[in-house]
């Protein structure tokens, strides 16, 4: 197979920006904060006749996954806030274990706005060793008839167990 000059070089410019192996590096935890968002709604198409755009509702699924593969962590707290950054609802009334490798969800019904465009949760996980942090992300979503939209919005470290 003969590749056009423009091709080779579009490619070659790919393998070198993305190489094939990435290595991540694990930094154990003890513990975190996470910042996750929350897209109650999103904004789309033109702007009426008061200057609003049109608004979408959305689902939004917490997901919590302990990635260690040998030892539990505990979700402490799932506080859900709004754009203004008050506490809408605390989702983890006690402290719940979290296996190896086990996972846990809380869900905000699509009807439910209360959050608005800025809405969050911060999620505050320990372990008595450390451990491989949990992947922590929402899915975002809109379901109906022959309309849909999702995407995932990964948490963000904002405060590490000493």
């Amino acid at each position: 197979m003969r590749l056009v000059p423009m091709t080779a070089a579009l490619l070659l410019s790919i393998l070198l920006a993305h190489p094939a192996v990435a290595e991540d590096v694990v930094t154990l935890s003890k513990g975190q904060s996470v910042y996750v968002p929350v897209y109650s709604h999103i904004s789309h198409g033109n702007l009426d006749s008061q200057g609003q755009p049109m608004t979408l509702l959305l689902s939004a699924m917490l997901s919590i996954r302990n990635t260690d593969l040998h030892h539990p962590i505990t979700v402490k707290s799932a506080r859900y806030y709004d754009t203004d950054g008050k506490v809408l609802k605390e989702f983890v009334a006690k402290p719940v274990a979290l296996g190896a490798m086990a996972s846990m969800e809380q869900f905000i019904e699509h009807r439910d706005k209360s959050g608005g465009s800025g809405a969050n949760f911060v999620v505050e996980w320990v372990a008595d060793k450390p451990v491989n942090p949990p992947i922590i992300e929402t899915v975002n979503a809109y379901f109906f008839g022959t309309q849909s939209v999702a995407f995932t919005s990964p948490g963000r470290v904002i405060q590490t167990k000493p």
